[in-house]
């Protein structure tokens, strides 16, 4: 039987994206700054795909302009991650993790803008749908946390950088196909370069782990979530259209939330539940209205 990398780009990204959100735990619980927990992520992946990159005789790309695309991924990739544990502090790792999940209506507005992908009803009403379901979420956090606000705005920007990061990593291949060892290279290389003076700022006292338990939590952060989760995810993003893409990043809040709520004890509400399910199906809506345009299309 032959291999095909199709069929095991879907699971290979819910997979990715379960252990990715699982992640969330170890920033919660290591006393780092969001930035310089991220630029400790690159860093460590880095010398793990160099040392895969030149185990496994893979090569950067030729062409310049896919160089560039990576590059640029790895910077939104970095504050994508930055933001993420930004919010996760703020509104706890289920919140924050949904919120960036919305990350789905930032590559409908990219696939509009610059693939020329149609938007119809469908997708609108689930943006409707979405910010009903943030709203419900949202106003009992507003209400005891303090930090409610700013967790919840620094989660949607997570999101929308998470976007362009996937977007930066299909326009890579469109250009030259690129191994996935050389390409994770690149995205860690460029985003520990985008970290290194936000972290140095906005980190400088919480940017070195005190205990061993905090050291290896941050290599486990590195290895398994960014090199093993994220390298899953970008592998399976080329393989797949933006908006399966999407959808099936629906398992890492669905994940985190599950987490927030029976390891963290965090208190959700049922109108929180509400808006949480909303959202999820808002999302969903979002990633299946193109599909269902492009059957339609196709059959006429």
């Amino acid at each position: 039987m032959s291999f095909s990398p199709q069929k095991f780009a879907a699971p290979g990204l819910v997979i990715g994206c379960i252990v990715f959100g699982l992640g969330s735990l170890i920033v919660k619980f290591v006393p780092l700054g969001a930035y310089a927990m991220a630029f400790w992520r690159l860093l460590i992946a880095a010398v793990v795909f160099w040392l895969l990159m030149r185990f496994f005789g893979q090569h950067l790309p030729r062409h310049a302009k896919a160089r560039r695309y990576a590059y640029l991924s790895g910077v939104f990739l970095a504050f994508d991650l930055a933001f993420w544990h930004e919010s996760i502090h703020a509104v706890g790792p289920g919140i924050s993790t949904l919120l960036n999940s919305l990350q789905i209506f930032f590559l409908a507005a990219i696939a509009r803008v610059f693939f020329q992908e149609r938007l119809g009803r469908v997708q609108f009403f689930s943006l409707f749908v979405a910010i009903s379901g943030v709203a419900l979420i949202a106003a009992p956090e507003l209400n005891r946390n303090v930090q409610a606000a700013y967790g919840i705005f620094i989660g949607l920007a997570s999101g929308a950088m998470l976007a362009l990061s996937m977007s930066c990593i299909r326009q890579v291949h469109r250009v030259e196909p690129t191994g996935i060892f050389a390409l994770m290279l690149m995205l860690s290389l460029s985003g520990m370069a985008a970290l290194l003076v936000p972290t140095l700022w906005l980190d400088a006292g919480k940017m070195l782990p005190t205990a061993w338990r905090d050291i290896g939590l941050i290599m486990i952060y590195g290895i398994v979530m960014q090199c093993m989760a994220w390298g899953l995810i970008a592998y399976a993003i080329p393989l797949l259209s933006l908006t399966l893409t999407g959808l099936l990043l629906l398992t890492e809040p669905v994940a985190a939330l599950g987490i927030d709520y029976f390891l963290l004890d965090k208190p959700i509400n049922a109108w929180q539940w509400l808006g949480a399910a909303l959202t999820l199906f808002a999302i969903y809506l979002g990633s299946l209205k193109p599909q269902l345009e492009n059957k339609t299309l196709a059959e006429t």
